[in-house]
């Protein structure tokens, strides 16, 4: 019997996706709920695996096709199993001298280094007569795709393109992936609709890192989970957007919606570029929650599991530049929230402190606003809010 493997059901905000890389060949025997093909939209690459133990007979979309919600792009059929090589086989894949064929039967020898192209790539290679080994490819993971083999075949490889010489500079073409695209495309749209303005500020740490010192282990044991710095300005920020509720709006057309809820987004750095999972409900969640919610978060992302939903709205961001050794930044809007608070490294600093020179944990903190709702006022006030609070972190515990 055969079964149809069908793309996943896609939210409204997301009108189709593209196949990326197919796991599976047909022919191949394939296990319930493994991963037959990655499919990559504007937000995130799905995972759909196998509905049954089968064997994967018909492939309907290859590499680079666009597909739609729960259009089928393959066949399974249901409990059976992949062929096994014959006698004959084995006895001519250890032949070292095999008999001459006729000049037709040449047609298997042209598609040389075939073997891990899709159904389509394969039949062009070996038209074509084309070693597909000796093709750049430029699909997932340097993949030879069938659009790659098509254009070798008309002499514009790269191969043919560039001839060998010495003291050659190479460069490498690669497409935007459909996560790149959406991101480049969010940029332009924040840097082109926002009227973009950031403010600065910077905060004295020594406290929260006094607070982890003195129950770090303690937090550890009891919720199974470190106790990090993200914790502290997720909960500052949600103390400082109740007092300051137009940095939680966003714009619709004529109107300013003002969120009653703090659903933050934060922002997570993966080899496909910057995603940004939501806490939901962020202002009951409690230190421990958020913890857990990161770490599950950057696990996911880490892996490719990350959901469109986990994705999905988001009142405000927080993006940590820090991780990776900014001093400072202007991190900038995601629309349509309207504004994004950066972190940044600590950094051992001289201050001032009751007339006294001391050395400090010092962090640069940036929030860049929507000028447009958001007056520099608010925006300053905001940013002095959370200052307070980190500087004075049992003032979170109390709620002022």
């Amino acid at each position: 019997m055969a079964i149809e493997v069908k793309v996943p059901v896609l939210p409204e905000s997301v009108s189709d996706a593209t196949i990326a890389d197919w796991h599976k060949k047909a022919g191949d025997a394939v296990s319930r709920d493994e991963n037959l093909v990655d499919l990559e939209t504007d937000k995130v690459v799905l995972e759909v695996p196998s509905p049954v133990d089968g064997v994967l007979k018909e492939i309907k979309f290859e590499s680079g096709d666009t597909v739609n919600s729960e259009q089928v792009i393959a066949l399974i059929e249901e409990g059976a199993a992949a062929p096994a090589p014959s006698g004959d086989d084995k006895a001519e894949t250890k032949s070292e001298a095999p008999a001459p064929a006729p000049a037709k039967a040449e047609a298997p020898k042209a598609a040389k280094g075939s073997e891990d192209l899709s159904p389509a790539g394969r039949r062009v290679a070996t038209e074509e007569g084309i070693d597909a080994s000796k093709v750049e490819g430029t699909g997932r993971g340097g993949r030879v795709t069938k659009e790659d083999l098509v254009k070798h075949g008309k002499g514009g490889g790269a191969a043919a393109a560039a001839p060998a010489t010495l003291g050659a500079r190479p460069e490498e073409r690669v497409p935007m992936t459909r996560i790149r695209k959406r991101i480049a495309e969010r940029l332009m749209q924040s840097k082109d609709s926002i009227a973009m303005l950031t403010s600065f500020n910077e905060v004295n740490l020594a406290k929260v890192k006094q607070m982890r010192k003195d129950f770090g282990e303690q937090f550890l044991a009891e919720h199974g989970v470190k106790l990090g710095f993200m914790s502290f300005f997720v909960k500052a920020v949600c103390e400082a957007l109740k007092r300051h509720p137009v940095i939680n709006a966003s714009v619709d057309e004529g109107d300013i919606i003002y969120h009653g809820y703090q659903d933050i987004s934060i922002a997570v750095s993966t080899d496909k570029g910057l995603v940004t999972p939501v806490l939901r409900d962020a202002q009951d969640m409690s230190f421990a929650e958020i913890e857990q919610a990161i770490g599950d978060f950057a696990a996911k992302a880490r892996s490719g599991k990350l959901s469109l939903d986990d994705l999905q709205g988001g009142t405000f961001t927080i993006t940590n530049g820090g991780t990776f050794g900014s001093l400072m930044s202007t991190p900038i809007v995601n629309p349509p929230q309207s504004a994004i608070l950066g972190m940044h490294t600590i950094k051992e600093r001289p201050v001032v402190e009751n007339g006294q020179v001391v050395a400090a944990p010092m962090m640069y903190i940036a929030i860049s606003y929507d000028h447009r709702i958001i007056d520099g006022k608010d925006a300053v006030l905001f940013l002095v809010d959370i200052k307070n609070q980190l500087e004075n972190p049992h003032r979170m515990l109390l709620g002022l």
